[in-house]
Formats: structure tokens, sequence, C-alpha cells
């Protein structure tokens, strides 16, 4: 049976940065994907921002990893050359009703370590976007987007350039754990060859459940492992919609955050188009298609902070579902990092819940688990 150090299951954003992490730890480490390419799924389906960190509770592990994540994020980027810009946002209250709930966003970022937020009246806001209405707004300077396919790619080179080995169209059909907490024990995985249809089994004594959307049915497949351990997944399908041409703003704009979502925000893709959305559309599938009508209900929302948006400008884009452990009117969960400390596999680290901020965080969640399975690299 072939052995390796390290096997990382999924090879999105967050993935592909563990298995990167690993091998620069010295760690034999093997990537498996069950999908042809790299990042097919939440990685490359989302508003490709880089969060500041505001909005999470203090103390959380999104607002843990969300600040020092983006930080880190930025200086990959400048090294590797990875295409990104710190265009900066505006949070923007369109009525007096919603100016408290601004405070309340600075309080929190501030709690967060994300405190270089500047509030502004509608007059400073507009003297930056003319073609904003609001009566307040937040500027977060330190927001910004990239290019998340570019990311991944560099994070695969960098991996690979580790030692690292990647393996697509591999499907990791069940696992046992031999021993449980006892030290030494490994962990097996069934999986098939997606190509030749070859199953063959593996065996490492360092296994991460990166499979963002897969994460809980992946662990539920574990034999051995407690099923306590294993959350309820829910799926929020976000839409986005875009415009032709330039987009009138320089910068991100985000309402005030309602229940499930930050808003209908507007997001720039590097080469200044905009892009409209998420909204929530709670499914139990995976159907990335992109009904039409349901840009008919962004207008409205577009126009409480763009009112020049004309009618019939808003086209169908793109689609991604969020592996959210909260349903609809409950309160945003936070990540779960599960490792032997909750559930007494040496040797397991399981996500789940991976949603925003995780781009953002990626590098941090990196560090988080590696420093849970390796030793520090020399």
């Amino acid at each position: 049976m072939d052995h390796v150090d390290c096997i990382v299951a999924g090879a999105g954003v967050i993935g592909l940065a563990i298995a990167r992490e690993m091998a620069r730890r010295g760690m034999d480490t093997l990537i498996l994907e069950a999908e042809n390419a790299i990042g097919t799924g939440t990685s490359s389906r989302n508003s490709e921002v880089i969060h500041a960190g505001i909005y999470y509770p203090a103390g959380s592990l999104k607002a843990r990893l969300c600040v020092p994540g983006r930080e880190k994020l930025y200086r990959y980027c400048q090294e590797r050359a990875v295409p990104h810009a710190r265009c900066g946002k505006l949070i923007v209250a369109t009525d007096a009703e919603q100016e408290p709930v601004l405070a309340s966003i600075l309080a929190n970022a501030s709690a967060c370590g994300a405190g270089d937020l500047t509030p502004l009246t509608a007059a400073e806001a507009r003297r930056l976007e003319p073609k904003l209405r609001c009566t307040a707004a937040l500027l977060s300077p330190a927001t910004g987007i990239i290019d998340s396919h570019a990311l991944m790619l560099a994070l695969r080179g960098d991996a690979e350039e580790h030692g690292a080995a990647l393996s697509l169209n591999t499907r990791i059909v069940s696992g046992r754990i031999d021993r449980g907490r006892i030290e030494g024990g490994r962990i097996v995985l069934d999986t098939i060859d997606g190509t030749s249809g070859e199953r063959f089994e593996i065996a490492t004594t360092r296994f991460v459940n990166a499979a963002g959307l897969g994460a809980t049915a992946l662990a539920g497949s574990l034999d051995g492992f407690d099923p306590q351990f294993v959350p309820d997944l829910r799926y929020a399908k976000g839409n986005y919609f875009s415009i032709a041409g330039r987009a009138p703003f320089s910068r991100l704009v985000y309402p005030v955050p309602e229940p499930g979502g930050l808003g209908v925000h507007l997001t720039l893709d590097l080469d200044g188009v905009a892009r409209f959305g998420p909204d929530v559309e709670w499914t139990d599938k995976l159907d990335y298609r992109v009904d039409p009508t349901r840009g008919e209900r962004f207008y409205d929302e577009i126009r409480k902070y763009w009112p020049d948006l004309a009618d019939g400008s808003l086209q169908p884009a793109y689609s991604g579902i969020r592996p959210k452990l909260s349903g609809p009117g409950e309160a945003n969960a936070d990540f779960v990092i599960q490792d032997a400390a909750v559930h007494g596999v040496e040797g397991l680290v399981n996500l789940f819940g991976i949603e925003s901020p995780g781009l953002t965080s990626s590098l941090a969640i990196a560090d988080h688990v590696a420093q849970r399975l390796a030793p520090k690299a020399s």
C-alpha cells in the first residue's frame, strides 16, 4: 500500500494553500481532487474580494484569521505577481435608519483589529464616488480584489516546487481510521481514478479534509470517525449579475449587511467591470445555472445606492454556492477547523463551513492547520 506523510482532500484555494504550507514544512504531500482541474467549486465562484475583516464576531476564527490572512495574501500577491488591487470599499447607509448600523460595524471592526475604517458624510462619499447615493458611509482602504485563478495557480506551483503532488480526477470513496487516538495510527483512503476507473488504497498519518462543499460527506465516509463531529451542511447559492462596459465606480460598494449575507453589493473585476451580488438562494443541490428572472429583484436594491442603473442592463454572470453551517434565519456560523483536540483522531483535520472570508484567510488557515500537523520548517 502506498503511503505519504500528508494527504489533502480538495484542490480549491484552501486545500492548495494548506498543501503548500505542509510541503514547505518538509511533509511528503499529496493533493487529491475529484474534478479534472483545480478550484472548480467555491474557490472560483465568488466575488474575488480580499476582505478587510470588518463584520465577523470578535474572537471568532473568521475574525482571527481574516485580518492576518489579508496581509499575508497581499504580500504573497506582490511576491508572486498575482494580479490584485487594493481598491478600497465603501459600506453605505441609504437612509437614516441604517446609519446606526454603520456605527456598530465601525465598533466591531475595531474589536477585530480592522480599525482602519473612516466614517464619511454623504458629501464626502460622493466626492470619492460621484455616482453614489447614500446618507453616510464607511471607507475601508484595506479591501481589495484578486484574480482567484491566478492565486490558485501560484499556490499549486509553490506546493509542487516543494515536492507536493496533485492527483486530479481522483475521488475518495471511503476511509478508515486505524487505532483512533493511538499514536502511530493511520488513515487509509479508498480512492478511484476517474480516468482509468482503477481503485486503490493509500495510507497517511496526516489527513486534511478541505473538500469544501463535500467536506461533511467525506468526513461521514470515514469508518471509525464519530458522526457527532460531522455538522449539517447547508447550500446557500449566490447569483451574480453584471453590466456591459466599465463600472461607474472605482471602489467596491456594499450596502449594510442583511441576514445570510452582505446584501447585493457592487464588486469590480481587475478589468474594471462591475458585478452585482450575491443574493441568497437556499438550495439542496449543486446547480450553478443562473435564473435570469432573479435579476429583476436586484434593481431596487442596487438603485438605493446607484439610482442611475438603467432598466434591462443587468445580465446573468455566474453563481456560487456557499458551504454554510447555519440556515435561514440563523446567525452566521463560524469556520469549523477540527483537530484531535476536538474529535480525538490524531493526524486528522476537518475544515467545515469555509465560506467568506475563506479566500482572504487562506494563507492564515494554512498556517493554523500546519501548526497542528507539522513542525515548523528550519
